[in-house]
């Protein structure tokens, strides 16, 4: 398979990240990420296939030896298969040309010669060898119907005043859509992973759910009752490491 673009990313033992992946691959895996979204973003993907071409990446590296394939021949892939996955068909001369793009601004369009069609095979044949390694299980259950739900109830929690003053809705949507730079996708229920963005974008702006103090249990247990408090913990504690990695990576 044609390499579309390298990352340097040796293996061998060292530092652990918070899914237990060493340092070096952690960033290898946001960075590549980060292309997913861009890309994403320039091929008009909506919110939910591009977390569905996150989670297909992840998932597929949870399996495979980082170095075993490229990386961001992958990441392509994902984005043409959560394409079909999510019912927002892309061609793969689109994804082929954003992607030459992103490595190479400014660049023209690819010929159609045998370079763009020697890619073109190479991300057909990737497609086949993913959903064999996935067994064929690329439909996910995501975070964002929960969020959407939990964002309206917690709107007529609290006073209107509070809710305009602070961008508490845009900061979970933020939050979600960082956490699947990491693999939190993959360890957490969706349901989990909703209330703790929106528990950290409360907290960010100090933001407090009205009688919480006398309630018989804390808001966040209400929407998902087997959420216990470590679990949240556990989560924003990731999501904090995988921030402080975007600081570290240019």
């Amino acid at each position: 398979m044609e390499a579309v673009g390298r990352e340097s990313y040796g293996g061998g033992a060292g530092a652990l990240g918070a899914e237990g992946r060493p340092v070096s691959e952690a960033r290898v895996h946001f960075r590549v990420t980060r292309f997913i979204m861009e890309a994403g973003v320039k091929l008009g993907m909506r919110s939910v296939p591009v977390a569905t071409a996150c989670t297909i990446y992840h998932k597929f590296f949870g399996e495979i030896d980082l170095g075993a394939y490229d990386p961001y021949l992958v990441a392509m892939t994902s984005i043409y298969l959560a394409g079909k996955v999510e019912e927002q068909h892309l061609r793969t001369r689109d994804i082929i040309n954003v992607s030459t793009r992103y490595f190479n601004p400014g660049s023209e369009p690819l010929e159609l010669d045998s370079r763009f069609w020697e890619l073109r095979d190479s991300i057909v044949q990737c497609e086949l060898l993913m959903l064999r390694i996935l067994r064929f299980q690329v439909s996910f259950q995501h975070p964002h119907k929960y969020l959407l739900h939990y964002l309206l109830s917690l709107k007529n929690w609290l006073n209107r005043y509070s809710w305009q003053r602070t961008p508490v809705s845009v900061t979970a949507w933020a939050l979600l859509r960082d956490s699947y730079h990491g693999g939190l996708c993959l360890r957490f229920p969706a349901q989990h992973l909703a209330v703790a963005v929106l528990y950290l974008a409360l907290h960010i702006y100090g933001v407090e759910v009205p009688a919480e103090a006398e309630a018989e249990k804390p808001w966040w247990q209400v929407f998902s009752d087997d959420l216990t408090k470590p679990i949240i913990d556990h989560i924003v504690s990731d999501l904090i490491q995988i921030y402080s990695m975007d600081t570290e990576i240019p």
